[in-house]
C-alpha cells in the first residue's frame, strides 16, 4: 500500500470535474421536465427525462427571468446549457442557460412571418379599427358553448348591463377550429342583429391558442362591417386575431367589462345630471328674481306718490314763504303765480313720462321673467320624462310586460336549461303573478 497512490474523494470528484467541464461543449438537450421546483430565491430545480434516462438540472435566476412562458410539470422543452460536476453532492447536472418549449420554434417562425405579412398590408392599423358603440342592445359571441369564457361573460354582462347575448358556437382549438369561427363572424355580420361581436375562449397553451394565427381568421375580422374584441386566452397571450380585432381585450372577463357599460355609473351618469339641472334651474329663477326685486326698487324709486309727495312739500314750503313775504313782494305775486303754474304743469307731465316708462319697463320684465320661468320649467320636466322613459324601458317589469317569464330554482334565477333537471319545481315568475310548476322534460339546442 506504501506504493499505491491513493486520492481523496474530492481529488477523483475534482478531477472528473475538469475532465467532464473542458471535454464537453454547451449543448442542446430534449426532454420532459419532472420534479420541477422554483424555489423562492428564484432559482429554477428541475430533472429533464425520457424513456431510458434522467439528468438533474439548475436554472439560475440571472438567466431564466427573460423567459417568454411559464416551465410546468411534464412538459417537453429543449435546454441550452453546459455539463458541471457538483463536487459537494458527487453528481453531475445542465447548468441551463436558455430554454424553449419543443416545437415551438416553427410555430413561432410561422407566426412571425404572418404577423409581418398583415402588418405591411395594414391590416393591424388602428385608423381601420372600429368604434365600439356605448349602448349596445345584442352581442354575438363566437366561442366554445361549454367554455368557462362564456360562462365568465354571461355573468359580467348580467350584472353590468342589461344586453342580451346571442352565441355561435364554435370549436376554439384544433385545425377546424378557424372555419368555425370564420363561419361565426359571418354570420352575426349577414344576420346584422348584434352590436358588436366577441371572439374568446380561456387559457391554454401556444399549441390550443395557435388556431388563432391563421390568415383567413384574420381577414375575415378585418372584413367585419361590425366591430370585433378578440379575447384570447391570458393577459400574456398574443395572437393574429388580437392584432387585427378592433380591439383586444386581455381576458373573456375583460372582453365582458369593456363591451358594455356599467348600469351603476350610468345611473350616477344621471343622477348628477338630475343635480345639475336642478342647480341650473335655481340658478336662472335666483337670477330672475334679483332681476325682479330690482325692478320692483327702481318701480318705488320713481312712484307717482313718492315723486308727488316730494313736490308737494316743495311746493308748501315754497307756499308759505310767499305767505310770509306777501307785503314785500306783492308787486311780484302774478308773475310768481304764473311761474308756479307753469312749474306745476312742467312738472306733472314730467311725473306723468316717467310713469308711463316705469310701468312699462315693469311689464316688459314680468312678461320676460314670466315666459323663462315657463320655459325652464318646460325644459326641465321633458327632460325628466326621457329619463323616465329610459328606466322604465330598461326595467325587468317592462320587459315581462312582453312577454319575457322569469324562472326561479331554489330562489335563484335559471338562465340556462342545463341548470335544470326532470322533476325540478320552477316558479315562474308572470308581470300579473307566479306559477309553481314541474319539470317534466328538458330539450337541450342544438
Amino acid at each position: 500500500m506504501d506504493n499505491i497512490s491513493v486520492f481523496s474523494v474530492f481529488e477523483v470528484t475534482r478531477h472528473l470535474r475538469q475532465v467532464i467541464e473542458s471535454s464537453i461543449e454547451p449543448l442542446y438537450v430534449a426532454g420532459e421536465i419532472s420534479n420541477f421546483v422554483h424555489h423562492s430565491s428564484g432559482h429554477m430545480y428541475f430533472n429533464l427525462k425520457d424513456e431510458n434516462a434522467t439528468l438533474r438540472c439548475t436554472f439560475f435566476k440571472n438567466v431564466n427571468y427573460r423567459l417568454d412562458f411559464k416551465p410546468s410539470e411534464g412538459m417537453q422543452v429543449v435546454c441550452y446549457g453546459k455539463i458541471t460536476v457538483f463536487e459537494k453532492g458527487g453528481s453531475y447536472n445542465l447548468n441551463v442557460q436558455n430554454m424553449n418549449q419543443a416545437g415551438l420554434g416553427a410555430m413561432q417562425k410561422k407566426f412571425e412571418e404572418l404577423k409581418r405579412k398583415l402588418l405591411n398590408e395594414g391590416l393591424f392599423d388602428s385608423a381601420h379599427k372600429k368604434p365600439l358603440p356605448k349602448y349596445p342592445k345584442i352581442i354575438g359571441i363566437v366561442t366554445s358553448p361549454t367554455g368557462a369564457a362564456l360562462q365568465d361573460i354571461q355573468n359580467i354582462i348580467l350584472r353590468r348591463y342589461p344586453a342580451e347575448l346571442q352565441i355561435y358556437p364554435a370549436l376554439v382549438q384544433g385545425s377546424e377550429a378557424p372555419q368555425q369561427v370564420i363561419k361565426g363572424i359571418q354570420y352575426f355580420n349577414a344576420a346584422q342583429e348584434v352590436d358588436l361581436i366577441i371572439v374568446t375562449r380561456g387559457g391554454g397553451s401556444q399549441e390550443d391558442l395557435f388556431c388563432f394565427n391563421d390568415e383567413s381568421l384574420a381577414r375575415a375580422i378585418f372584413a367585419s362591417k361590425l366591430p370585433v374584441i378578440s379575447a384570447i386566452g391570458h393577459e400574456i397571450d398574443f395572437t393574429i386575431a388580437d392584432f387585427v380585432a378592433d380591439l383586444r381585450a386581455p381576458t373573456p372577463s375583460a372582453a365582458a367589462e369593456l363591451a358594455v357599460p356599467d348600469k351603476k355609473d350610468l345611473l350616477n351618469l344621471l343622477a348628477s345630471l338630475s343635480r345639475r339641472l336642478e342647480l341650473a334651474k335655481q340658478k336662472e329663477l335666483g337670477s330672475y328674481k334679483q332681476q325682479l326685486a330690482e325692478a320692483r326698487l327702481s318701480l318705488n324709486r320713481y312712484h307717482p306718490e313718492r315723486l308727488w309727495q316730494s313736490y308737494q312739500q316743495r311746493y308748501d314750503m315754497a307756499s308759505m314763504a310767499l305767505i310770509n313775504s306777501a307785503k314785500q313782494l306783492q308787486q311780484k305775486k302774478m308773475r310768481l303765480e304764473l311761474t308756479s303754474q307753469r312749474s306745476l304743469s312742467y312738472l306733472y307731465n314730467r311725473i306723468e313720462l316717467k310713469l308711463s316708462k316705469a310701468i312699462a319697463a315693469y311689464e316688459t320684465a314680468e312678461k320676460s321673467l314670466s315666459d323663462s320661468v315657463y320655459r325652464i320649467m318646460d325644459s326641465s320636466a321633458n327632460q325628466l320624462q326621457h329619463a323616465e322613459a329610459m328606466l322604465l324601458q330598461l326595467s325587468p317589469r317592462n320587459m315581462q310586460s312582453k312577454g319575457w317569464i322569469m324562472a326561479y330554482k331554489e330562489g335563484k334565477i335559471v338562465c340556462s336549461v342545463k341548470q335544470i333537471t326532470n322533476n325540478d319545481n320552477l316558479k315562474l315568475s308572470f308581470i300579473d303573478g307566479t306559477v309553481d310548476s314541474r319539470v317534466q322534460n328538458v330539450e337541450e339546442n342544438s
